[in-house]
């Protein structure tokens, strides 16, 4: 697979064959958990959230659809072109790089489902905390949810197969050099395609010292959906609340 940029993320998640393998991602959690953070977080009726890295968009149209005016922005062009048809007077889609701010402020940004980490440069882990701290108005909150660095690697299955719409995908996962990697083998037709997905290990302590860096404060960690307490060792996920 060619592409414009070297990035392994943008040719992996602008292909079908990335949606066909996440396709049973539970829906109903990730509603249940976009009510309980805008209830925690108490956004304001009708007010402005930005969802990066927001994929095909399932976060951003249920956010809408409970009230919100919701902008949704990724690199994956593919995605974008998929999200639009969905837009209304509430509801955008915009291709844009989340290194660099956008050009309005909302009342919050989230950055969901493990979808940080992933830049070749560590300078761009840092840019886009500073893009979240330019993109929130006064009140306005950041959100990231990220993997718990910690319980994943402790509880990585190495290898794995999986079935999808008769396509089967060979999953291989290991820990290099602080980064979380899954290589992906499978057969489509007639051709066989190799993926890699490389995610930053990071650690709460890592985000600590990001937010340091960028001027933003951190308010409130949670370790699950239903914004449970964080624990490093038992939580599956690092959900950051800051400012």
């Amino acid at each position: 697979m060619t592409s414009k940029t070297t990035s392994w993320f943008t040719s992996w998640f602008d292909t079908p064959f990335y949606h066909i393998l996440y396709k049973d991602r539970d829906d109903t959690e990730a509603h249940a958990f976009m009510d309980t953070l805008t209830d925690y977080l108490n956004i304001p009726e009708h007010g402005s959230i930005l969802d990066l890295a927001c994929g095909k968009g399932r976060h951003a149209r249920y956010l809408n659809k409970i009230g919100y005016d919701v902008t949704g922005v990724d690199l994956s062009e593919n995605s974008i072109e998929f999200a639009k048809q969905f837009e209304n007077h509430r509801l955008h889609f915009e291709v844009h790089n989340m290194c660099n701010p956008y050009h309005k402020q909302f009342d919050a940004v989230f950055n969901l489902f493990t979808s940080f980490g992933y830049f070749e440069n560590d300078i761009d882990n840092l840019r886009t905390i500073k893009a979240i701290k330019a993109e929130l108005n006064e009140t306005g909150f950041g959100v990231i949810d990220f993997m718990n660095s910690e319980y994943v690697i402790d509880n990585l299955v190495a290898e794995e197969v999986k079935t999808v719409d008769d396509i089967t995908f060979k999953l291989k996962r290991y820990v290099e050099q602080g980064y979380v990697i899954k290589d992906i083998t499978f057969k489509a037709n007639d051709r066989l395609y190799n993926f890699q997905e490389r995610v930053r290990g990071f650690t709460l302590a890592d985000f600590e010292l990001l937010f340091e860096q960028a001027g933003v404060y951190l308010l409130d960690v949670f370790g699950d959906y239903k914004l449970n307490k964080f624990n490093p060792k038992s939580s599956e996920r690092l959900v950051m609340i800051f400012k």
